[in-house]
């Protein structure tokens, strides 16, 4: 399943996304944690020093690589450099399943221990100061997307993606990417500016979408949320003590995380794992090419010098039963 976590800056999206992960870990789930926000902290709330965090290899960097895997032997692919962040599968594709090993995910991610468990971690790479006044963070999350649209994955795979933060999300057509979106608002007005846009931009888009309230003291903070964004507010959070000494840089381990906390968090992995039973390849396709061709004539055509319209398959549908065909395709 693929996950996203949403929400404005300082809402405590990062520090959720790493618990749901450590959370998923414990029970023994297959997870790649991906940090395609700006800022880049999904690391160390993993329990990565600064250092540690600093040298994780950049997705972005390995754009080429990424590219010339995905490719394969897809004829309506005339060369790696066609590719951009929105280029959909086809005949002849690589696909990349969350549990296998291929050289992307060789390039890419690094195994973090956690205590009761290990995740691959995943990062775009932070803005750089050689990219000031010259470029847009969105294109480094393009190896983000790219990966996630040659993404197969079951029922027991995650997926968890800590998204760059506030409406920033739609600056791509990644945010149609995931089984199930949590937005992460606290109980403000504020907190709950960037549900209503999130809300009002997926609609169109059939975008499963979850509020989890954080920075929860009472029953005052559900009421607030539950009047301002009625029946998609699925759980609150409370403050934690656990996540003071994580923030430290001193955790103390993860099962003393506090039990209305834990319940929290497998209310998340409960309303993950329903969401599997909605899922809809070939909408999810469908959504691929239709933000392909978009980018493809708003800036890629001419960027490429290729009619990238070509690149689609127009009866290829992205499914899990094509994880076995592209494991026969040599690396």
């Amino acid at each position: 399943m693929k996950i996203a976590f949403v929400g404005k800056g300082g809402s405590g999206k990062t520090t959720l996304s790493s618990l749901f992960i450590r959370h998923l870990a414990a029970n023994e789930a297959s997870v790649i944690a991906v940090d395609a926000d700006i800022n880049q902290h999904l690391g160390v709330a993993l329990g990565l020093d600064e250092a540690q965090a600093a040298a994780l290899p950049a997705m972005g960097a390995q754009l080429p690589l990424i590219k010339d895997y995905l490719r394969g032997s897809n004829p309506r692919i005339a060369s790696s450099e066609t590719m951009i962040k929105t280029t959909p599968p086809g005949e002849g594709s690589r696909l990349l399943r969350p549990g296998e090993g291929n050289p992307v995910f060789d390039a890419c991610a690094r195994t973090v221990r956690l205590d009761d468990g290990e995740v691959r971690l995943m990062a775009t790479g932070p803005f750089t100061e050689s990219d000031l006044g010259v470029a847009c963070y969105h294109s480094k999350v393009g190896a983000v997307e790219l990966c996630l649209n040659h993404l197969v994955d079951g029922p027991d795979e995650y997926v968890v993606v800590d998204m760059t933060a506030g409406s920033d999300s739609f600056a791509s057509g990644m945010f149609t990417r995931f089984d199930m979106t949590f937005l992460v608002a606290e109980p403000t007005r504020k907190g709950v500016s960037v549900y209503r846009q999130y809300k009002e931009y997926a609609r169109d888009f059939g975008v499963a979408l979850k509020v989890v309230g954080n920075k929860v003291q009472g029953q005052d903070d559900l009421d607030f949320l539950r009047a301002e964004v009625g029946d998609d507010l699925l759980v609150g959070i409370g403050q934690s003590d656990w996540v003071r000494t994580m923030e430290k840089g001193r955790p103390a381990p993860f099962e003393l995380l506090e039990a209305d906390n834990r319940m929290a968090l497998q209310a998340l992995q409960n309303t993950a794992e329903d969401s599997y039973e909605q899922r809809d390849w070939e909408r999810y396709t469908r959504q691929m090419v239709h933000f392909h061709l978009k980018n493809a004539d708003s800036w890629g055509n001419e960027k490429t010098g290729a009619d990238l319209a070509a690149q689609v398959d127009p009866s290829y549908v992205l499914a899990e039963h094509l994880a076995e065909a592209n494991a026969a395709q040599p690396a």
